[in-house]
């Protein structure tokens, strides 16, 4: 029997107003990946900064909440075996430019110019993580 893994995956505003969600959650469910939770929300500010306190007083820490807090996004609990280093490399690298094709980034994102990077995706990156940002959202 192997080991159940669960990640934190948000679907970001940029993504949800450009209608990605359905095809993120395909890739995640093609992937062989369950779907254990889903919710649509409109982050407020409180809980983004408990989700990003590891970044506050950096530079883009503002920006990043005003964007994140922008609209609604999708969140999700994905359960599987090494789901959080599977999902990760679903993403493609942060720098959409950057990421390779075949990925959700490399495929469906770009660098739009602005003051935060607008990836599309965010997935948990380590178990612990995963379970304290899970916490935060469901």
């Amino acid at each position: 029997m192997t080991s159940l893994e669960r990640t934190l995956v948000i679907v970001k505003p940029d993504g949800y107003r450009r209608g990605l969600t359905g095809e993120v959650l395909r890739r995640i469910e093609a992937k062989g990946y369950t779907l254990a939770a889903l919710a649509v929300q409109t982050p407020d500010r409180a809980r983004l900064a408990q989700h990003y306190a590891e970044h506050e007083g950096k530079p883009f820490y503002e920006p990043l909440l005003d964007f994140m807090s922008s609209g609604p996004a999708t969140f999700a609990i994905v359960e599987g075996h090494r789901c959080i280093e599977g999902f990760r490399a679903l993403a493609g690298a942060t720098d959409p430019t950057a990421a390779l094709p075949g990925t959700i980034r490399g495929d469906l994102g770009r660098d739009w110019g602005e003051k935060v990077q607008a990836n599309i995706v965010h997935g948990s990156d380590a178990p612990e993580s995963a379970e304290r940002e899970i916490a935060i959202w469901f």
